[in-house]
This record gives C-alpha cells, sequence and structure tokens, in this order.
C-alpha cells in the first residue's frame, strides 16, 4: 500500500488539527506524520499569544495534547526551517509538506512618530508576557499613562494586562520575571483607540465583559461615542454579538464615577494620526482625528483633532505573517500564496506540487479555531487527491530525518521531552501554590525536555 511521509512545519492549533484530521480522513494509503516547530514546546500562539488569565482558552491544549498524545505524529521542536532544515532537506525525507507557521509579526500602522521610543508593537508585549523564550527578559514598563490603538481582543489583552494589579495575575501560569515587572508598573490609565464606533468593533462580548471585572480598575466610556445612527441601530437588533457589547458599554456608561486606582479608558471614533514626540525621541502624547459615522457603518473625519498625553504606545491593529525561505511569499498580505491550500509559485496561479498551507499563513490572521480546523479540512483534502503529484523522496524512512537532525548537531525536542517539561513547570508552579510556572529560556527548555539538566 501506498505510503504518505508527510512533514508539517508549525505545531501550533493549525499544525496539530490538519495532523488530526489527515490520520481520520478516508484515504487509500498509509500515514506517518511529523510535527516540526522552532520552539521546544507545541501550541504555537495558544501557548505564547493568549493572555495568562485566559484559562477558558488555555484549555484548548487539553484537546491539543489529546491529539499529540493518540499516536501516528513525531514531534521535532526546536527544530529552525530555513536553518536547521529546507525544503530540499524535506524534498529527500517525505512526499508533501504542509505550512503551519501561523503569523505572530505585528502589522505596520503608518502614522508619524510610531518608530519613537516608547512605542511598541502589541506582540512583541504578548510574545514577553507570555514568556516567549525568543524575546528579552525585560519590557519598559515606566509610563503612567498608555495608549492602546486598535479594537480587537489582543487590543483588549494588552490593555487588561496593563492595567491590571500583578497580583491579580499571580493564580495564572504568568512568568516570574513578568509578574516582577507589571507589580512594579506605575500606570494609572490605559486608553484604548478605535476608529470607528462601539458597534462596529472586532472584540468578543466575553473579552469585553472580562474587563469590566478586572479590581480596582474603572472603566471609562464616553456619552459622546453613543450617538447611534440608523445603521449602528441595524446592527444591534441583527446582530446578537453587537448586541451585547453594546449592553455592556451602555451599563458601564450608567455606573457613577469610580475611585480605582487605575482607569482603562475606550475611545471610539478615534483615528490616530500621529505620536507626538516628547522632545527627547520619546512618546509624549497621542493626537487623534474625531471621526463620525458615515451612515454607511465606516466612518469619515471631522477635522476635529485632539491630544491625550501619554508615554508608552501599543499598536494591536493586527499581526502579519513572515516568510519561509524557499516557499513563495505575498508581501502585501502576509500569506503564502495558495488556491484552497495548495500553495501557488510567485509568478502567477500555477501550483507548486508538494506544497501545502493552512491556518493564518494561508489565509491571513482572522478567525477562531473552528475557522483553523474547516481550513485545513480543505487543504487535506486537496492533498489526498493530489497523490499523483507527491514528491519521491530517496530516503522516506522514518529514521532518515532523526539520524540527518542528529549528524548537523541539533538538540531536537520530542513529544516525550515535552511532557518532561510540562511536568515540570507544573511542579514548579505547585511549590509556589499555582497552576505552572513557565520555563523562559530556551536553553533551559532544551535541557529540560532533553533530560539534560
Amino acid at each position: 500500500m501506498t505510503k504518505l511521509r508527510l512533514a508539517i512545519v508549525g505545531a501550533g492549533p493549525a499544525g496539530i488539527y490538519t495532523a488530526d484530521i489527515l490520520l481520520r480522513a478516508e484515504r487509500s494509503f498509509d500515514v506517518s506524520i511529523d510535527l516540526f516547530d522552532h520552539l521546544p514546546a507545541p501550541y504555537g500562539l495558544v501557548r505564547y499569544g493568549v493572555a495568562p488569565d485566559h484559562p477558558r482558552i488555555k484549555g484548548i491544549i487539553t484537546a491539543l495534547r489529546e491529539v499529540l498524545d493518540s499516536g501516528g505524529i513525531r514531534v521535532f521542536g526546536n527544530v529552525r526551517f530555513g536553518v536547521d532544515l529546507t525544503l530540499d532537506d524535506l524534498k529527500q525525507h517525505y512526499n508533501a509538506v504542509v505550512f503551519a507557521t501561523g503569523a505572530v509579526r505585528d502589522a505596520d500602522l503608518d502614522v508619524p512618530g510610531i518608530d519613537l521610543a516608547g512605542s511598541y508593537g502589541a506582540a512583541d508585549f504578548v510574545s514577553w508576557y507570555d514568556g516567549h523564550p525568543d524575546v528579552p527578559r525585560g519590557w519598559p514598563l515606566d509610563a503612567r499613562e498608555v495608549a492602546v490603538i486598535g479594537n480587537g481582543n489582543v487590543a483588549l489583552d494588552v490593555a487588561r494586562v496593563l492595567a491590571k494589579h500583578a497580583d491579580d495575575l499571580l493564580p495564572t501560569e504568568i512568568p516570574d520575571n513578568v509578574y516582577r515587572l507589571l507589580k512594579s508598573s506605575p500606570v494609572t490609565d490605559v486608553h484604548v483607540f478605535g476608529r470607528r464606533g462601539p458597534t462596529a468593533v472586532k472584540f468578543t462580548p466575553l473579552e469585553l465583559r472580562e474587563l469590566g471585572e478586572v479590581p480596582d480598575v474603572d472603566m471609562v466610556v464616553y456619552d459622546e461615542d453613543f450617538d447611534y445612527d440608523e445603521h449602528d441601530r441595524e446592527a444591534i437588533a441583527g446582530n446578537k454579538q453587537v448586541l451585547v457589547v453594546d449592553r455592556v458599554l451602555q451599563a458601564w456608561r450608567q455606573r457613577p464615577p469610580g475611585t480605582a486606582s487605575r482607569r482603562l479608558h475606550l475611545h471610539f471614533y478615534a483615528k490616530p494620526l500621529e505620536i507626538v514626540d516628547d522632545g527627547s525621541g520619546s512618546v509624549g502624547a497621542i493626537r487623534y482625528e474625531r471621526t463620525a459615522p458615515d451612515g454607511q457603518g465606516g466612518v469619515v473625519g471631522t477635522g476635529e483633532v485632539r491630544e491625550i498625553p501619554v508615554q508608552a504606545v501599543y499598536r494591536a491593529v493586527g499581526y502579519f505573517g513572515s516568510p519561509l525561505p524557499g516557499v513563495p511569499f505575498d508581501e502585501r498580505h502576509g500569506v503564502i500564496p495558495n488556491r484552497e491550500g495548495q500553495v501557488l509559485a510567485d509568478s502567477g496561479n500555477d501550483r507548486v506540487p508538494g506544497l501545502y498551507t493552512t491556518g493564518w499563513i494561508k489565509r491571513g490572521p482572522v478567525g477562531l479555531i473552528g475557522h483553523t480546523k474547516s481550513d485545513a479540512m480543505e487543504t487535506i483534502s486537496h492533498l489526498i487527491n493530489d497523490l499523483g503529484d507527491w514528491w519521491a523522496p530517496t530516503r522516506p524512512e522514518e529514521s532518515a530525518i532523526v539520524e540527518l537532525l542528529e549528524s548537523r548537531g541539533i538538540r531536537y525536542t520530542d513529544l516525550e521531552g515535552w511532557h518532561r517539561l510540562d511536568e515540570h513547570e507544573i511542579a514548579l508552579g505547585s511549590a509556589a501554590g499555582r497552576a505552572r510556572i513557565k520555563v523562559v529560556p530556551r536553553d533551559e527548555m532544551v535541557a529540560i525536555s532533553r533530560a539534560e539538566a
């Protein structure tokens, strides 16, 4: 019987669900799957892109672990595609490869002053507070007033972590270095800016509700943002999610002035114009234009310019994919060009045999886990049907890739190693009365996983 040797690059939800769907699919061939990731631990943005005080979302890890533990999938962590392992290498050992590398860079925001000292990308900040091994241990938390630009869930996560008292994060798996720096933060006010109105936000009702439940943090909304037009009223009447968001915001409007030590302000109809220099090359304020509804769900500028003093700015305007060596890439959209998961050549619509993609690097950084699964199903259906176009590897035996990595001195981690690291982190947390304490340094993660520590 024909056997498919498949490499999947990316061990986040997209890669893991792709492997699971293929193993469960009706097919006329055997399957052997190897999952590669540049990080020593699996789960991608679920481990390194979700705020630590979201245990419900972290529960996705339980389902992902069940897939990995079900058998039929080998995991090779701490292996960098394009450095430790190339596309030519994969062609020698596999019939095809699926790229599921996600989107982890911050999208650009083209406003003057965005490169001033004190201006940061939200993705970098999220990686820091989630203990990503490849970001610095420190973070400059010295601003009393902070701006967050964006109206999606990441913007709310960033705003909440900045405004929340560090001690309220202790029950989570927040790394020790992150706790210590957040504990010393002098922040008093966090301002969140969105250029459209309350009925056009991208965050979910759950995320919004959680903001109002943060201890000793007052939610501040402004009456001028709730002069709804007919389009707004139709959106509220016709969409349950918009209705719930509006109810939460309206309830906050009715609250009496608070007395908390920190405040989280939501500014709608606010289009950033400039990050203002304080005179020393650092952030001193954010200047924005007041917008207004255009009657069709969009906004127009009013010409009214306002300015709020801040000493730090975080842009949370979306994620963006990164190119992979030897793989076609769409620089404009930050994705691998593809047709339903089949990779297309840079020069046009010609399909590249053996190359597939799924997840955010396939369709851009939109959608939740449900979209990731449907993405993977679409990609896998083509992979199965393209049997005649698979590569013919010269060394398809499963031992060959192990020999290659070891010959290059790659200190790869495997599934057993992840279990070892997982148990170690849980033990660290248990000793401190917490659920988990993440190990942050890459070398330490690898040493624990490989039983070298």
